[in-house]
């Protein structure tokens, strides 16, 4: 027992090191949040003397990070709409076909995986122009379904082919429709695939920088919050301690989304897991 013991010595000692070296910038950066530069530069370890909001309040007033965060939340909530009201019937299409067509299309949707995101930026430009919806937040709801429908079809596929077919067919002699057997058994069952899709795209949604960069550009009543954080980054003088606070505030929301949808995905696998 304790030969088996001290092999899983240096495990331990790996895993708390690697724990270290998260929670370490973790707290440098929480902690900051709630210091001044000089506070920041000369003990950048050492607690906060207090823990006033006023870096907070700043950041809002300098920043207008009321709207930006209002303005990704709309870019984020209606690109994660537009995605999945794209991707569940394509998806659910393509687990069910066994042709070639299937395959040749899967193979389409994967091969969005090799298109850089540099190289639609200029087409992208253009069409955003031609639309007239160049500088609004519409054109971005529209576009960030399209970067995400790859990996979103490929991922929900997968999950979809696991679904029992006796199922399907069980539904059918029960005179449940397409759109009944996608939403009362395909759906369901795959609930953990949809989640990570959800989880994945919320992740890049809420943190796109070089589209909104260029479509909605710096207008304070439109832009997201990566365009108003750059704001507060001056030439002649930089409050480390605001934009700290600033950056905090704007990693909230991916936080709590984080924590619902990993236990509705824990939760969802279990459940699956049972009922098979």
């Amino acid at each position: 027992m304790k030969r088996i013991r001290l092999s899983w010595l240096p495990a331990h000692v790996l895993a708390w090191g690697y724990a270290a070296l998260l929670l370490v910038p973790l707290y440098y950066f929480l902690a900051s949040a709630f210091k001044d530069n000089g506070a920041i530069f000369s003990s950048p370890l050492a607690l906060p003397t207090s823990l006033s909001p006023g870096n907070f309040t700043r950041a809002f007033e300098l920043g207008g990070l009321g709207k930006a965060v209002a303005n990704s939340a709309l870019v984020t909530v209606g690109g994660l709409a537009v995605t999945l009201f794209l991707a569940l019937p394509a998806s659910f299409a393509l687990a069910r076909s066994t042709g070639r067509a299937a395959k040749m299309m899967e193979r389409a949707f994967s091969l969005g995986f090799l298109v850089p995101t540099f190289a639609a930026l200029f087409p992208t430009f253009l069409l955003a122009a031609a639309t007239g919806l160049f500088h609004t937040r519409t054109f971005m709801v529209l576009l960030l379904p399209a970067t995400a429908m790859p990996l979103s079809v490929v991922l929900l596929t997968q999950f979809m082919r696991t679904v029992p077919p006796e199922l399907e067919e069980a539904a059918r002699m029960d005179g449940a429709g397409t759109l009944a057997v996608l939403r009362h058994i395909y759906a369901p069952i795959s609930m953990p695939g949809i989640a990570a899709v959800v989880l994945l795209n919320f992740l890049n949604f809420w943190n796109e920088y070089l589209y909104s960069l260029i479509i909605i550009g710096p207008d304070p009543d439109q832009r997201t919050t990566q365009l108003a954080l750059p704001t507060l980054v001056s030439t002649s003088g930089t409050d480390y301690g605001v934009l700290t606070a600033a950056t905090v505030l704007t990693l909230l929301p991916v936080y709590v989304v984080y924590t619902v949808l990993q236990r509705r995905m824990q939760s969802a696998l279990i459940t699956g897991a049972v009922k098979m």
